[in-house]
Protein backbone atom coordinates (compact mmCIF):
# COMPACT_ATOMS: atom_id res chain seq x y z
CA UNK A 1 0.00 0.00 0.00
CA UNK A 2 1.59 3.02 -0.98
CA UNK A 3 -0.63 5.51 0.56
CA UNK A 4 0.73 7.91 2.95
CA UNK A 5 -2.72 9.64 4.37
CA UNK A 6 -3.44 5.83 5.96
CA UNK A 7 -2.59 6.40 9.84
CA UNK A 8 0.61 5.73 11.13
CA UNK A 9 0.13 2.26 13.17
CA UNK A 10 2.24 -0.35 13.66
CA UNK A 11 5.30 -2.40 12.92
CA UNK A 12 5.08 -5.62 13.76
CA UNK A 13 8.70 -6.92 14.67
CA UNK A 14 9.54 -10.55 15.81
CA UNK A 15 9.14 -13.56 17.55
CA UNK A 16 9.97 -14.93 21.25
CA UNK A 17 14.12 -15.58 21.96
CA UNK A 18 16.03 -14.09 24.28
CA UNK A 19 17.48 -11.03 25.65
CA UNK A 20 18.48 -9.23 29.28
CA UNK A 21 19.05 -5.27 29.00
CA UNK A 22 20.30 -4.44 32.54
CA UNK A 23 19.81 -0.86 31.52
CA UNK A 24 22.98 -0.29 33.15
CA UNK A 25 24.34 3.35 32.24
CA UNK A 26 20.90 3.98 31.88
CA UNK A 27 20.35 4.34 36.11
CA UNK A 28 18.57 1.88 38.39
CA UNK A 29 15.11 -0.05 37.99
CA UNK A 30 13.09 2.35 40.54
CA UNK A 31 9.58 3.09 40.19
CA UNK A 32 9.37 4.67 36.98
CA UNK A 33 10.78 1.27 35.05
CA UNK A 34 8.02 -0.49 36.74
CA UNK A 35 5.85 2.08 34.86
CA UNK A 36 7.39 1.97 30.98
CA UNK A 37 8.65 -1.72 31.06
CA UNK A 38 8.15 -5.08 32.36
CA UNK A 39 11.14 -7.47 33.37
CA UNK A 40 12.73 -9.27 30.47
CA UNK A 41 11.46 -12.91 31.73
CA UNK A 42 9.70 -15.18 28.69
CA UNK A 43 7.02 -15.18 31.60
CA UNK A 44 6.43 -11.51 31.72
CA UNK A 45 3.73 -9.79 29.84
CA UNK A 46 6.04 -7.77 28.22
CA UNK A 47 7.16 -10.94 26.22
CA UNK A 48 3.94 -13.07 26.25
CA UNK A 49 0.68 -10.41 26.06
CA UNK A 50 -1.23 -11.83 23.10
CA UNK A 51 -3.77 -8.21 23.29
CA UNK A 52 -3.34 -5.85 21.10
CA UNK A 53 -0.06 -4.11 21.12
CA UNK A 54 1.48 -7.29 22.30
CA UNK A 55 2.95 -10.78 21.14
CA UNK A 56 0.22 -12.82 19.17
CA UNK A 57 0.28 -16.45 18.54
CA UNK A 58 2.33 -16.41 15.60
CA UNK A 59 5.06 -14.38 17.68
CA UNK A 60 4.89 -11.18 16.08
CA UNK A 61 4.48 -8.11 17.73
CA UNK A 62 3.39 -4.35 17.36
CA UNK A 63 5.80 -1.51 17.01
CA UNK A 64 5.69 1.56 15.70
CA UNK A 65 8.76 3.35 13.56
CA UNK A 66 8.50 7.19 13.68
CA UNK A 67 10.57 9.62 12.21
CA UNK A 68 12.58 12.39 14.97
CA UNK A 69 13.14 12.22 18.12
CA UNK A 70 11.66 10.83 21.19
CA UNK A 71 11.21 14.95 22.26
CA UNK A 72 10.18 15.94 18.80
CA UNK A 73 7.24 12.31 18.85
CA UNK A 74 6.14 13.84 22.55
CA UNK A 75 7.25 11.33 24.34
CA UNK A 76 6.18 11.04 27.90
CA UNK A 77 8.57 12.16 30.39
CA UNK A 78 10.25 9.09 32.74
CA UNK A 79 9.66 6.28 29.88
CA UNK A 80 12.00 4.41 27.43
CA UNK A 81 15.25 5.91 27.51
CA UNK A 82 14.56 8.76 29.72
CA UNK A 83 13.12 6.38 32.59
CA UNK A 84 16.61 6.29 35.22
CA UNK A 85 18.50 9.40 35.19
CA UNK A 86 22.87 8.45 34.21
CA UNK A 87 24.83 7.33 36.66
CA UNK A 88 23.27 4.20 38.43
CA UNK A 89 23.23 0.53 36.86
CA UNK A 90 20.20 -0.88 36.60
CA UNK A 91 18.62 -3.21 39.18
CA UNK A 92 16.70 -5.45 36.73
CA UNK A 93 16.43 -6.32 33.33
CA UNK A 94 13.69 -4.58 31.84
CA UNK A 95 12.93 -3.89 28.23
CA UNK A 96 11.92 -0.25 26.86
CA UNK A 97 8.19 1.47 25.81
CA UNK A 98 10.25 3.11 23.40
CA UNK A 99 13.83 3.93 22.15
CA UNK A 100 15.86 6.39 20.61
CA UNK A 101 18.29 6.16 17.50
CA UNK A 102 20.41 9.20 16.98
CA UNK A 103 23.29 10.43 14.95
CA UNK A 104 25.16 12.18 16.84
CA UNK A 105 28.66 12.21 18.33
CA UNK A 106 30.55 10.89 21.27
CA UNK A 107 34.15 11.78 22.60
CA UNK A 108 35.76 11.08 19.11
CA UNK A 109 33.36 8.82 17.80
CA UNK A 110 31.44 10.77 14.56
CA UNK A 111 29.30 9.21 13.73
CA UNK A 112 28.25 7.20 16.58
CA UNK A 113 24.22 6.29 17.16
CA UNK A 114 23.52 7.62 20.60
CA UNK A 115 19.85 7.15 22.27
CA UNK A 116 17.61 9.23 23.86
CA UNK A 117 19.44 10.36 26.95
CA UNK A 118 22.57 11.01 24.70
CA UNK A 119 23.98 7.47 25.93
CA UNK A 120 26.68 5.95 23.19
CA UNK A 121 25.73 2.54 21.63
CA UNK A 122 27.37 -0.88 20.83
CA UNK A 123 27.75 -3.71 18.60
CA UNK A 124 29.95 -7.01 19.50
CA UNK A 125 32.29 -8.22 16.88
CA UNK A 126 31.43 -12.12 18.58
CA UNK A 127 27.41 -11.16 16.68
CA UNK A 128 26.32 -11.36 13.38
CA UNK A 129 24.79 -9.21 11.38
CA UNK A 130 23.73 -11.43 8.26
CA UNK A 131 21.46 -12.90 10.08
CA UNK A 132 21.06 -10.90 12.64
CA UNK A 133 22.22 -12.85 16.01
CA UNK A 134 23.37 -11.61 19.71
CA UNK A 135 26.35 -13.99 21.21
CA UNK A 136 25.71 -11.75 24.58
CA UNK A 137 24.10 -13.39 27.14
CA UNK A 138 24.37 -14.34 30.77
CA UNK A 139 26.80 -11.88 32.40
CA UNK A 140 27.68 -10.44 29.54
CA UNK A 141 24.40 -8.60 29.14
CA UNK A 142 24.59 -7.33 32.23
CA UNK A 143 27.80 -5.59 31.69
CA UNK A 144 26.48 -4.37 27.93
CA UNK A 145 22.86 -4.36 28.50
CA UNK A 146 21.09 -5.05 24.80
CA UNK A 147 18.64 -2.24 23.67
CA UNK A 148 15.45 -3.82 23.97
CA UNK A 149 12.22 -2.27 22.99
CA UNK A 150 8.75 -3.78 24.27
CA UNK A 151 5.80 -5.12 22.31
CA UNK A 152 3.88 -2.19 21.49
CA UNK A 153 6.64 0.05 21.85
CA UNK A 154 7.98 2.97 19.05
CA UNK A 155 11.93 3.33 17.93
CA UNK A 156 12.22 6.66 17.13
CA UNK A 157 14.91 7.09 14.16
CA UNK A 158 16.73 10.64 14.01
CA UNK A 159 19.44 10.61 11.21
CA UNK A 160 19.20 6.44 11.40
CA UNK A 161 17.49 5.31 7.62
CA UNK A 162 14.75 3.10 8.87
CA UNK A 163 16.07 0.46 6.65
CA UNK A 164 18.92 0.08 8.84
CA UNK A 165 16.83 -0.54 11.67
CA UNK A 166 15.55 -3.74 12.81
CA UNK A 167 14.89 -6.32 15.90
CA UNK A 168 15.70 -9.74 16.51
CA UNK A 169 14.47 -12.02 19.14
CA UNK A 170 16.99 -13.22 21.86
CA UNK A 171 17.15 -16.60 23.51
CA UNK A 172 14.73 -15.41 26.00
CA UNK A 173 12.24 -13.68 23.92
CA UNK A 174 13.16 -10.23 24.75
CA UNK A 175 13.60 -8.09 21.47
CA UNK A 176 16.50 -6.36 20.81
CA UNK A 177 17.06 -3.58 18.07
CA UNK A 178 19.41 -4.04 15.57
CA UNK A 179 21.22 -1.71 13.55
CA UNK A 180 22.48 -2.63 10.06
CA UNK A 181 22.13 -6.14 10.79
CA UNK A 182 23.93 -5.69 14.03
CA UNK A 183 22.53 -6.19 18.01
CA UNK A 184 23.20 -3.03 19.62
CA UNK A 185 24.06 -2.47 23.21
CA UNK A 186 24.39 0.09 25.88
CA UNK A 187 28.03 0.17 28.52
CA UNK A 188 27.46 -0.08 32.08
CA UNK A 189 30.55 1.82 32.70
CA UNK A 190 29.38 4.61 30.70
CA UNK A 191 27.95 6.64 33.24
CA UNK A 192 26.88 9.95 31.38
CA UNK A 193 25.70 10.92 28.12
CA UNK A 194 28.59 11.32 25.83
CA UNK A 195 31.05 8.69 27.48
CA UNK A 196 32.76 5.79 25.19
CA UNK A 197 34.26 3.83 28.06
CA UNK A 198 33.36 0.76 25.59
CA UNK A 199 35.55 2.25 23.18
CA UNK A 200 37.54 -1.35 22.00
CA UNK A 201 37.13 -2.97 24.49
CA UNK A 202 38.36 -6.63 24.35
CA UNK A 203 39.24 -5.32 20.29
CA UNK A 204 35.49 -6.60 20.04
CA UNK A 205 33.38 -3.98 21.11
CA UNK A 206 32.59 -0.61 19.06
CA UNK A 207 30.46 2.28 18.98
CA UNK A 208 28.06 1.35 15.75
CA UNK A 209 27.34 4.02 13.44
CA UNK A 210 24.02 4.84 11.73
CA UNK A 211 24.65 1.82 9.20
CA UNK A 212 25.96 -0.41 11.35
CA UNK A 213 29.83 -0.09 11.13
CA UNK A 214 32.42 0.03 13.40
CA UNK A 215 32.76 4.11 14.69
CA UNK A 216 36.02 4.88 15.12
CA UNK A 217 37.29 2.79 12.50
CA UNK A 218 39.22 3.77 9.37
CA UNK A 219 36.52 2.51 6.30
CA UNK A 220 33.91 1.92 9.26
CA UNK A 221 35.42 -1.77 9.99
CA UNK A 222 32.47 -3.96 8.79
CA UNK A 223 33.51 -7.07 7.59
CA UNK A 224 31.49 -9.21 5.27
CA UNK A 225 28.91 -10.53 7.97
CA UNK A 226 27.91 -7.05 7.89
CA UNK A 227 26.63 -6.45 4.34
CA UNK A 228 22.86 -7.47 4.01
CA UNK A 229 21.16 -8.84 0.86
CA UNK A 230 23.76 -12.01 1.21
CA UNK A 231 22.52 -16.15 0.54
CA UNK A 232 22.27 -16.44 4.10
CA UNK A 233 19.01 -17.09 5.26
CA UNK A 234 16.91 -14.41 7.04
CA UNK A 235 15.84 -14.49 10.76
CA UNK A 236 13.90 -11.35 10.83
CA UNK A 237 12.15 -9.31 8.24
CA UNK A 238 10.56 -5.12 8.41
CA UNK A 239 7.64 -4.87 6.49
CA UNK A 240 6.49 -1.04 5.08
CA UNK A 241 3.15 -0.27 3.51
CA UNK A 242 5.23 2.07 1.24
CA UNK A 243 7.75 1.67 -1.06
CA UNK A 244 11.66 3.15 -0.24
CA UNK A 245 11.09 2.05 3.09
CA UNK A 246 8.86 5.09 4.52
CA UNK A 247 8.70 4.96 8.15
CA UNK A 248 5.80 7.82 7.43
CA UNK A 249 3.16 4.68 6.85
CA UNK A 250 2.16 1.61 8.56
CA UNK A 251 4.95 -1.27 8.84
CA UNK A 252 4.98 -4.82 10.53
CA UNK A 253 8.15 -7.10 11.60
CA UNK A 254 7.89 -10.93 11.56
CA UNK A 255 10.99 -13.61 12.85
CA UNK A 256 11.24 -17.41 12.43
CA UNK A 257 12.06 -19.54 12.52
CA UNK A 258 9.77 -21.40 9.18
CA UNK A 259 6.58 -19.98 7.87
CA UNK A 260 5.33 -16.76 9.63
CA UNK A 261 1.94 -15.11 8.66
CA UNK A 262 1.33 -11.35 8.28
CA UNK A 263 -0.88 -9.87 10.76
CA UNK A 264 -1.96 -7.75 8.04
CA UNK A 265 -1.19 -9.71 4.27
CA UNK A 266 -1.13 -8.00 0.90
CA UNK A 267 -0.22 -4.10 1.82
CA UNK A 268 3.54 -4.74 1.57
CA UNK A 269 5.79 -2.32 -1.08
CA UNK A 270 9.13 -2.79 0.89
CA UNK A 271 11.50 -4.76 2.85
CA UNK A 272 14.42 -5.18 5.02
CA UNK A 273 15.52 -7.96 5.99
CA UNK A 274 18.99 -9.64 7.45
CA UNK A 275 19.25 -12.45 4.46
CA UNK A 276 17.47 -14.34 1.80
CA UNK A 277 13.81 -15.32 2.62
CA UNK A 278 10.88 -16.56 0.53
CA UNK A 279 7.52 -14.11 0.58
CA UNK A 280 4.18 -16.34 -0.38
CA UNK A 281 0.87 -14.65 -1.34
CA UNK A 282 -1.24 -17.03 0.54
CA UNK A 283 -1.31 -17.88 4.61
CA UNK A 284 0.51 -20.78 5.73
CA UNK A 285 2.87 -20.37 2.72
CA UNK A 286 1.09 -21.15 0.10
CA UNK A 287 0.14 -19.84 -3.61
CA UNK A 288 2.40 -17.40 -5.41
CA UNK A 289 5.92 -17.49 -4.16
CA UNK A 290 8.96 -15.12 -4.36
CA UNK A 291 12.26 -15.55 -3.09
CA UNK A 292 14.28 -12.40 -2.43
CA UNK A 293 17.76 -11.70 -0.62
CA UNK A 294 18.03 -8.50 1.88
CA UNK A 295 16.42 -5.43 1.52
CA UNK A 296 13.77 -4.53 -1.54
CA UNK A 297 12.95 -1.10 -2.00
CA UNK A 298 10.24 -1.10 -4.54
CA UNK A 299 8.49 -4.87 -4.42
CA UNK A 300 6.56 -3.33 -7.69
CA UNK A 301 10.51 -4.14 -9.26
CA UNK A 302 9.72 -8.02 -8.37
CA UNK A 303 6.12 -8.58 -9.36
CA UNK A 304 5.40 -8.85 -5.31
CA UNK A 305 3.99 -5.48 -4.25
CA UNK A 306 0.97 -5.97 -2.17
CA UNK A 307 0.54 -9.62 -2.23
CA UNK A 308 2.60 -10.84 0.40
CA UNK A 309 0.54 -12.76 2.91
CA UNK A 310 3.21 -15.46 4.69
CA UNK A 311 6.97 -15.58 4.54
CA UNK A 312 9.18 -18.33 5.10
CA UNK A 313 12.50 -17.94 6.87
CA UNK A 314 15.48 -20.17 7.09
Amino acid sequence: MRSTSRSTTTLLAAAAAAGVLALSACGSGGSDDKADSAPSSPSSPSSSSAAPGGQGKNGSMDLSLKSGTARQNNAPKKTGDWANAPGEPAAQPVQRSWVQLSAGRAGDLDPVVVNGSGFTLYRFDKDTASPSRSNCNGDCATTWPPVLVNPGGKIFVDGVKPQNVGVITRADGTHQVTVGGWPVYRFSKDLKPGDTNGQGVGGTWFGVTPDGKKAGQQGGGTTGGGQQGGGAPATSAILFDDAGFSDNGPSQGVAGPGCQNLARPKVTSSLTADGSLKLWSGRNCTGQSKVVNGNVADLAAVGFDNKISSVKFG
